[in-house]
């Protein structure tokens, strides 16, 4: 039990991530060409002083995202007792064609594995599907889950696919029997140059790419065909869950949005959201909306975007005794035994 709070059997941190150079080397190698476009792309949508600013921050931080004991220090630091590890966003390579993105997803699922294995009572780990390909997003989950991870981190969308495509069902029915979690967190912003300034990208971008995803699996009808869905939102879930009451709207009066079998805003009872909305205004106000015992901790560690004292800032939204020790952990303990009863 951490010494940060007696309240709960274990703080859980369901956001961090860890970075695979070995990964992106054996990319770049392969697939040249790809690589080298998806850079050019990623400058088009931060622009280059951000771009500039985020490598800079990588090669602060590296040491934070490769080593498993500077990893371990900084939760004991910050009062963490286990941490749910995910591949860097960057690891998508949603360019990647058949062949190379599935040896990549498992590449990624076996690093990811390996590391978890060297403190498998402090780490759980998530591993990748290849999004852009949705007929291989099932056998890459049950090859996640084989290794003994949690589930998989998924984004916002694939190029030509979208979360609300019926050609991800098999996906989401794997997902759905096997209690899998599917951490859905994405990978930069598609409105391109429009946020190549002021990092906006990432301030914008992040979150409405969240509410675009989530809007797809509430609007597509994908909770309803699949309600036993563990979804967990990055973010706070971005702009949707405090703005739901547009789509209620949109609902009840458009018959282009009556898409789904119940109001949008009931849905956010059926998916999970992260702490990490730098606000305890904000936090409240999420509680408020999907219920503490829809929000998960988490801190986006170590990026600088993240919360460098996720604990405390849990802690300083001012929440109930109950409310706070769901948060911090005794929610995700019940996710995380749900994923793992299938995989023993």
């Amino acid at each position: 039990m951490s010494a940060t709070d007696t309240a709960v059997q274990r703080v859980i941190d369901v956001h961090a991530h860890v970075l695979l150079p070995a990964l992106q080397a054996e990319v770049a190698e392969r697939d040249p060409e790809g690589f080298r476009a998806a850079q050019e792309l990623d400058l088009v949508r931060q622009g280059p002083v951000s771009s500039a600013a985020s490598g800079a921050m990588i090669r602060e931080r590296f040491e934070r995202l490769t080593r498993l004991p500077r990893r371990l220090a900084d939760m004991d630091a910050t009062g963490v007792d286990v941490q749910v590890v995910s591949p860097s966003p960057s690891h998508y390579y949603p360019w990647a064609g058949v062949e190379l993105a599935e040896h990549l997803a498992r590449s990624a699922n076996q690093a990811v594995a390996d590391l978890v294995a060297q403190a498998p009572d402090r780490l759980v780990g998530l591993g990748l599907v290849a999004l852009q390909h949705p007929e291989r997003c099932a056998p890459l989950l049950e090859h996640a889950l084989g290794l003994g991870l949690a589930g998989v981190e998924i984004s916002s969308f694939a190029p030509g696919v979208e979360l609300s495509e019926e050609r991800l069902d098999p996906f989401w029915s794997a997902a759905e029997r096997t209690g899998a979690v599917l951490f859905l967190h994405p990978f930069g912003c598609s409105l391109d140059e429009r946020l190549d300034r002021f990092y906006l990208s990432n301030t914008v971008g992040q979150p409405a790419e969240n509410a675009v995803a989530l809007s797809h699996l509430i609007f597509g009808g994908v909770l309803d065909r699949f309600p036993g869905l563990v979804v967990v939102a990055a973010h706070g879930g971005g702009y949707l869950p405090t703005s739901i009451g547009r789509s209620d709207h949109a609902w009840r009066t458009r018959p282009d949005s009556r898409s789904c079998a119940e109001p949008p805003s009931s849905y956010l009872r059926r998916l999970w959201f992260d702490s990490l909305t730098h606000s305890p205004e904000q936090l409240r106000a999420l509680i408020a909306a999907a219920g503490a015992d829809r929000v998960v901790l988490g801190s986006d560690d170590p990026f600088d975007m993240g919360d460098e004292d996720v604990v405390g800032s849990a802690r300083a939204a001012g929440l109930d005794a109950a409310a706070l020790e769901a948060v911090l952990g005794g929610t995700a303990s019940r996710l995380l035994a749900g994923a793992k009863a299938v995989v023993r």
